[in-house]
């Protein structure tokens, strides 16, 4: 039985797989590769690249997954939604969603300040004390970061981690808890936003599912959802016996 096509099957979209549409594209100056499969630079950025984001997965990406954290690392995987090896522990999962811009009023901000890698002791310091999601020592070079100080001190930032072509990611959006309720987070993702739109890219974003205030006022600045994702941390086997043999495709995590 044959079925009609109008061609050839449409190409997946950048976002589905945004790690590894950035590191085989803009950010590629970042990657690191072994086989198929591809990771940032561990002081960069936590994500790693498999070559789809489901049950494609083979053996030997995982194999190279484990080559390249070592026994007992840590595999950050944004978007995968098959199963994980077996023998591979579970550390961290959540459901998150991708919103898009989808008419943000973006504007330069006069308050806001250019982070760079003096900054860097500070932005870590916030991170740990609010704690927006992954931030490297070198996650500033991923792209323009901004920030707002008050009396000196930093109290507020965002800026871009993943960049797929044609796209940027607005992440590590945080307020320090003595200066949330002031509009400071919504000021800078729009400052962050006009730099992108600069560029002639198009912003997007990821928050946790659970995070509902955050998604309200991503939406309110005018972002839509996109799809539906999750965030998932792997650790490898510290020997081969506690996977009981190669990494495979196996039981789900």
């Amino acid at each position: 039985m044959s079925t009609w096509s109008d061609g050839p099957e449409p190409s997946p979209h950048p976002l589905d797989n945004p790690a590894r549409s950035a590191l085989t594209g803009p950010q590629a100056h970042f990657a690191e590769r072994r086989g198929r499969l591809l990771r940032y630079q561990p002081e960069v950025s936590v994500w790693v690249a498999l070559p789809g984001t489901g049950d494609g997965t083979a053996a030997e990406d995982w194999a190279d997954a484990a080559a390249l954290a070592g026994p007992g690392g840590t595999v950050g995987l944004a978007g995968y939604s098959g199963p994980s090896p077996d023998g591979w522990e579970v550390t961290f999962r959540a459901d998150g969603v991708q919103l898009v811009d989808a008419g943000v009023a973006a504007a330069p901000d006069e308050e806001a300040v250019l982070l760079g890698p003096a900054d860097v002791p500070e932005m870590l310091d916030l991170v740990e004390r609010t704690q927006p999601g992954p931030f490297m020592s070198r996650t500033v070079e991923m792209g323009t970061y901004l920030g707002i100080r008050r009396g000196g001190a930093l109290v507020a930032m965002a800026g871009e981690r993943m960049r797929p072509p044609g796209w940027s990611e607005i992440s590590a959006v945080c307020t320090a808890p003595e200066f949330r309720g002031q509009g400071l987070a919504a000021r800078l993702v729009l400052a962050v936003s006009h730099h992108i739109r600069a560029r002639g890219e198009t912003p997007f974003l990821h928050a946790a599912a659970s995070n509902t205030n955050a998604i309200r006022l991503y939406e309110s600045l005018g972002f839509r959802l996109r799809r539906k994702t999750t965030f998932l941390a792997l650790r490898v086997p510290e020997t081969p016996e506690e996977g009981d043999r190669r990494p495979s495709a196996g039981q789900a995590g």
